[in-house]
């Protein structure tokens, strides 16, 4: 079983709003869509320092997950077991942040905290389909079968990425680089850096089953906490989707995904396993700066009302 390595690197050098920010407008512009320019060659003498910035940040993530992954075993039931313990003693799982949102949090702090969120969301359809290439037939399939539901199956109503479009829309949020923390930056960052480089192929497998895997209850509290403050059914339709569908989709990821992957080749394990904790510890800290806002908001209010 997975125990909670509390180490914080706050003080080391990817941990600041500068290079998380730099990083995520690295990563918008090379994955849009775009055309020949004269300046390729500049252009690819830029992409090479970045990714060298990129690799840099995901050792130091590395680093981070080292201790607890010792004790990581290599076969798979038992893997399987040992990565599903992860969504109850994982990085910042049960955290306080999400019962507040569902109970207390009003419609203002409800909409900070998905602007963070959805400025930090790297798009989970383009990360399976990144992730996929040249991957085993079993897990290609169950990748694609996971791709198709994010594609609402074929139907551009059921596609899940418009979903997020239409709580972005009621709660009038314009997710922005620029107005992000860089805890949330460097969530979407690490999950795109794990899913476009091909060392790090495991590594996303993991950090996706980590996401299916630990998703649905954090989507259930926000979920009630966006019905409670007047949001349709149809626009808060993306988190209570996600809150029933990822347990069917954890369950077939682990089945059909990791538990062949680690048969085949058991080294498999470690890079599944440290791919899963980076993308939790991310997670985990998201979550603490998110509380602490709220926090020093509420300290303010209390400061501005006293006599």
């Amino acid at each position: 079983m997975y125990h909670h390595n509390r180490s914080d690197i706050a003080d080391q050098s990817w941990c600041t709003l500068r290079a998380q920010r730099a990083l995520a407008i690295w990563n918008k512009r090379r994955m849009s869509p775009g055309f020949p320019t004269i300046a390729w060659r500049e252009e690819a003498e830029e992409h090479a320092r970045m990714l060298r910035e990129e690799g840099a940040f995901l050792e130091e993530m590395r680093a981070c997950v080292a201790e607890p992954l010792a004790d990581v075993p290599s076969q798979p039931d038992a893997f399987i077991r040992w990565f599903e313990s992860l969504k109850e003693h994982g990085p910042g799982q049960g955290d306080p942040l999400f019962p507040w949102l569902a109970e207390r949090a009003s419609r203002d702090q409800l909409r900070w905290f998905f602007e963070q969120e959805a400025a930090g969301e790297a798009g989970f359809d383009d990360l399976v389909a990144l992730t996929q290439i040249k991957l085993p037939k079993r897990a290609k399939l169950e990748l694609a079968r996971n791709y198709w539901d994010e594609m609402g199956r074929g139907n551009e109503k059921g596609m899940h990425g418009p979903l997020l479009h239409d709580v972005a829309a009621a709660l009038d949020v314009k997710p922005s680089i620029e107005t992000t923390v860089w805890e949330s930056l460097a969530l979407a960052n690490a999950m795109t850096a794990m899913a476009t480089n091909r060392r790090f192929r495991w590594h996303s497998v993991g950090a996706l089953g980590a996401i299916e895997l630990t998703a649905p209850t954090r989507a259930c509290h926000v979920a009630a906490g966006l019905k409670r403050v007047g949001l349709s059914h149809r626009e808060r339709r993306y988190f209570e989707l996600h809150a029933v569908l990822d347990v069917k989709h954890s369950e077939a990821w682990n089945e059909e995904a990791i538990g062949p992957l680690v048969a085949e080749d058991p080294r498999r394990a470690r890079a599944i396993a440290e791919g899963a904790l980076i993308r939790l510890e991310c997670g985990r800290r998201c979550f603490r700066r998110y509380r602490q806002h709220f926090e020093d908001q509420a300290a303010k209010r209390s400061l501005e009302t006293t006599p």
